[in-house]
C-alpha cells in the first residue's frame, strides 16, 4: 500500500464534499481495495437548511456509483440526526430502511444512498472510508481469521463478526463500537467483508486506510503467504480450441436463456490456477466477499459440464430458498466463472463489459484464495449466507437498474472492411444494438475506432488466410463465439472496358471481392452454427449484380459471383440455422471505394455531373453508409428471423434494377 495523496490536488478541492470525492477516487484507483461499485465513503457536514437552521448532514456514496470515478454528484445527503435515531430502533426491514433513507434526503435528485448509510451515521467521526481490501479478506477468509486480525491490529480496530449488510449490521456495529472502541481505535474490520477507517480529516481517514491495509499485507508477507508462484503454463490457441470455447458458450447461453459473452483469459497466472491439483477444494468454497455473488455466482464451474453445474445450482436454491423470509424465484443456473485446464479462466456476462467485471473480480479472488490457502486454508462463508446476499432484493435491484436488455446484447458480430464507409457504419449500428463487434480492416486505424469492452479492432489482410484465421480465433477468445457476419470488404477499381482489362487487375479484384469472402464464410461457418440464436450473414453486394454497367467488368463479375455464393450458402446452411441475405447498395459515396477519381470517372461513363450522378435514382436521393448499415443490422434482428436468401436493393430506386 502506498498513499496516493497529493497536496496540490487536495488543495484544488473546494469544500469538504469535493475533498470527499477526491479521496474516494484515490481508494477507487487501487483495485486491490475496491472493485466495480464496491466499498463506500462518507463525510458529515454542517449545512444551513432552507429555514436558516444549522443541520448536520451525512453525505454517503450513492448506490450505482464507482469510487474510481465518483464526483460530488455521486454522494447522497441525508439528515444525520434522523439516521442516528433510526439506529436505535429494535428492527427495521430492508424495504422500510430504503424508504426512510430516500424520504430523508435533503436533495430529491440525489442517488439512492448506500445500504450502509446508517452504519456510517453511527460512527463518531466526520470522515469514514470503507473498502473490501484483498489483504484483509485474505486473512479473514481462513478458519482462524478473527484471531489473526486481532494479532495484526490489537486494539487499533474493532472486530465485527460477519453480518449481512443493512440495518442489523449497523446495530451490531453500534453496540460493539460503544464497548470495544478506545483511544487507539482507528478502524473496524468486518470479518469476511472488509475494513473501515475513520478520522478527523479526509487525509487522516484515507491514510489510516492505507496504513491498516498495509499492515495486513506485511503480515501476509511475514507468513510467506503474499507471493504465490505460478508454474509455467503454456496456453494453447487455434481453431480447434476456439470451437471448444464456442460450444461451451452455446451450452452456457442455453442455460442462461439468452446469448452470453464468454471471454477467455489464458495468461500464465490464471491458467496455472485452473490447473492446480487442489482446485476442486479451494475453488469450491465460495466468493471472497458475499457481494461478489451477484456477479460471479457462489461457485466457479470446473470444466465444461454445464448441465451438471445447472443441476447443482438448482439443488443449492432448493436447499436454501425455504429458509428465506419471503419466496424467491430462482435465477438462471448458468455459471459466470469457468475454470478449465485447457481454456484457463472464462468469464461470462450478458455483455462484454459484464464479462470483464467478472474477470476482474475473479482475478482478485484468485489472489485471495491462494494467499488464504498459504496462510492455512481458504474458508468462505457458508452457502446460506451467500444465498441471502444473492437473493437479497437490494442487491438484485442493482442489476435491474441497468435497464432493459439491448437487442443484440450477448451476441457477437464480425465486420470486414470495418474502418470506413459502410463497414464502419455497420460497426456503429451493431454496437448501438448492444452487440460485441470484431472489426477487421487492412487499415491499422481500425484498432482505435472505439474504446469499449464491446469492441475489438484488428488489422487484417483478408487475402492472407493465416492472418484471417488468427484474427477469427482472437475474436472468439475475446467474446466466445460468433453470431453475425457482415461481409463488406471489397475494392472498386477505376472504370476499365473489357478490351483493356489486364489479367492482374481481374485477379486482384476477384481475390479480394470473391476469394477472400469464400475463406471468411468457410472459416466462420463452424462458429455461426454454434450461435445461440442462430447464425446470421449479411453480404454487402452491389446494384451491379442485377444491373451491371459498362467499365466495371471485374467488379460486377466478382459481386455477381459472391451473390451466387451467398445463394448457395443459404441453401446449404439453413439446416444449421444460419440465414444469409444480401444487400445491393448503389451510389453510396461516403465510402473508401469512391475516391474522387473513381467518382468522376463513373459520372463520365454516364454523361452526368458528379452531383447528378450521386442522386441518379428514382427517388432523387443520396444513399448513405448509415442507410445501408441500419438495414444490415435489421437483417440480423428478429424482423427478418424467417428470411434467408433474400436480395434487397438499397439504391433509392434504380430504373434498370426495377
Amino acid at each position: 500500500m502506498q498513499s496516493r495523496w497529493q497536496d496540490d490536488d487536495a488543495n484544488a478541492c473546494h469544500g469538504e464534499l469535493a475533498l470527499r470525492a477526491y479521496t474516494s477516487r484515490l481508494l477507487g484507483q487501487d483495485p486491490s481495495l475496491v472493485l466495480h461499485g464496491g466499498g463506500n465513503t462518507s463525510v458529515k457536514i454542517t449545512e444551513t437548511n432552507i429555514l436558516g437552521e444549522a443541520e448536520r448532514v451525512l453525505y454517503v456514496k450513492g448506490s450505482g456509483w464507482n469510487l474510481e470515478t465518483i464526483s460530488a454528484a455521486g454522494f447522497t445527503p441525508l439528515r444525520l440526526e434522523y439516521l442516528k435515531q433510526l439506529a436505535q430502533l429494535p428492527s427495521l426491514s430492508d424495504t422500510e430502511m430504503v424508504n426512510q433513507l430516500v424520504t430523508h434526503q435533503t436533495r430529491s435528485a440525489a442517488p439512492v444512498a448506500s445500504v450502509e448509510a446508517i452504519l456510517h451515521a453511527i460512527l463518531p467521526h466526520p470522515w469514514v472510508d470503507h473498502t473490501h481490501a484483498d489483504a484483509i479478506v485474505s486473512v479473514t477468509n481462513t478458519a482462524d481469521g478473527e484471531r489473526r486480525i486481532r494479532e495484526i491490529y490489537g486494539d487499533s480496530v474493532v472486530v465485527i463478526p460477519y453480518v449481512m449488510p443493512g440495518f442489523d449490521l449497523a446495530r451490531i456495529c453500534a453496540d460493539r463500537f460503544a464497548v470495544e472502541a478506545g483511544v487507539n481505535t482507528i478502524g473496524m474490520v468486518l470479518l469476511n467483508h472488509g475494513i473501515f477507517s475513520f478520522g478527523q480529516s479526509a487525509r487522516e481517514s484515507y491514510e489510516r486506510m492505507i496504513a491498516l491495509v498495509g499492515r495486513a499485507e506485511e503480515y501476509l508477507q511475514q507468513q510467506g503467504a503474499w507471493q504465490h508462484e505460478s508454474a509455467a503454463a503454456a496456453a494453447a490457441h487455434g481453431m480447434d480450441l476456439a470451437r471448444v470455447q464456442a460450444a461451451l458458450r452455446l451450452d452456457i447461453s442455453r442455460a442462461a436463456g439468452v446469448p452470453m459473452i464468454v471471454a477467455r483469459h489464458a495468461d500464465d497466472r490464471r491458467l496455472a490456477f485452473a490447473r492446480r491439483a487442489d482446485l476442486a477444494m479451494i475453488a469450491q468454497q465460495g466468493p471472497a466477499t458475499p457481494d461478489h455473488v451477484i456477479r460471479t455466482k457462489r461457485l466457479a464451474m470446473l470444466g465444461r459440464d454445464v448441465a451438471g453445474y445447472v443441476a447443482r445450482y438448482a439443488e443449492y436454491f432448493q436447499a436454501h430458498e425455504p429458509h428465506a423470509n419471503e419466496r424467491k424465484v430462482m435465477l438462471d443456473g448458468a455459471p459466470r466463472v469457468v475454470l478449465d485446464g485447457e481454456l484457463g479462466l472464462c468469464a461470462v456476462g450478458t455483455n462484454a463489459r459484464e464479462a470483464a467485471i467478472v474477470a476482474d473480480i475473479y482475478e482478485h479472488t484468485i489472489d485471495i484464495i491462494q494467499r488464504a490457502t498459504a496462510l492455512g486454508g481458504y474458508q468462505a462463508l457458508p452457502a446460506r449466507d451467500i444465498f441471502a446476499v444473492e437473493y437479497w432484493d437490494l442487491e438484485q435491484a442493482k442489476l435491474r437498474a441497468g435497464g432493459p436488455r439491448a437487442p443484440f446484447s450477448g451476441e457477437v458480430a464480425l465486420v470486414t472492411g470495418a474502418a470506413s464507409g459502410i463497414g464502419r457504419a455497420c460497426v456503429e449500428s451493431l454496437l448501438a444494438r448492444g452487440a460485441a463487434v470484431v472489426a477487421l480492416d487492412l487499415n491499422a486505424q481500425v484498432a482505435a475506432m472505439h474504446n469499449s469492452a464491446n469492441f475489438l479492432g484488428l488489422q487484417c489482410d483478408l487475402t492472407q488466410e493465416v492472418q484471417f484465421t488468427q484474427a477469427l480465433v482472437q475474436g472468439v477468445e475475446c467474446f466466445g463465439g460468433l453470431d453475425m457476419l457482415v461481409l463488406n470488404a471489397g475494392i472498386f477499381p477505376g472504370g476499365c472496358r473489357i478490351d483493356a482489362l489486364a489479367g492482374d487487375e481481374w485477379h486482384k479484384v476477384m481475390g479480394i471481392n470473391l476469394d477472400a469472402n469464400l475463406t471468411v464464410m468457410r472459416e466462420c461457418h463452424r462458429f455461426l452454427a454454434l450461435a445461440p440464436g442462430g447464425g446470421r450473414v449479411v453480404v454487402i453486394g452491389s446494384k451491379n449484380v442485377p444491373a451491371p454497367g459498362p467499365g466495371a467488368a471485374a467488379y460486377s463479375a466478382s459481386k455477381a459471383a459472391l451473390n451466387q455464393l451467398a445463394r448457395v450458402a443459404a441453401l446449404e446452411w439453413g439446416a444449421d440455422n444460419i440465414r444469409i441475405n444480401s444487400l445491393h447498395p448503389n451510389g453510396v459515396f461516403d465510402t473508401g471505394l469512391w475516391t474522387e477519381d473513381v467518382l468522376a470517372g463513373r459520372a463520365r461513363q454516364y454523361g452526368l455531373s458528379v452531383e447528378e450522378y450521386k442522386k441518379n435514382n428514382v427517388l432523387k436521393t443520396e444513399v448513405t453508409s448509415r442507410d445501408v448499415a441500419e438495414l444490415a443490422a435489421a437483417l440480423c434482428g428478429p424482423l427478418f428471423a424467417r428470411t434467408t436468401g433474400a436480395q434487397i436493393p438499397v439504391d433509392g430506386g434504380n430504373e434498370r434494377v426495377i
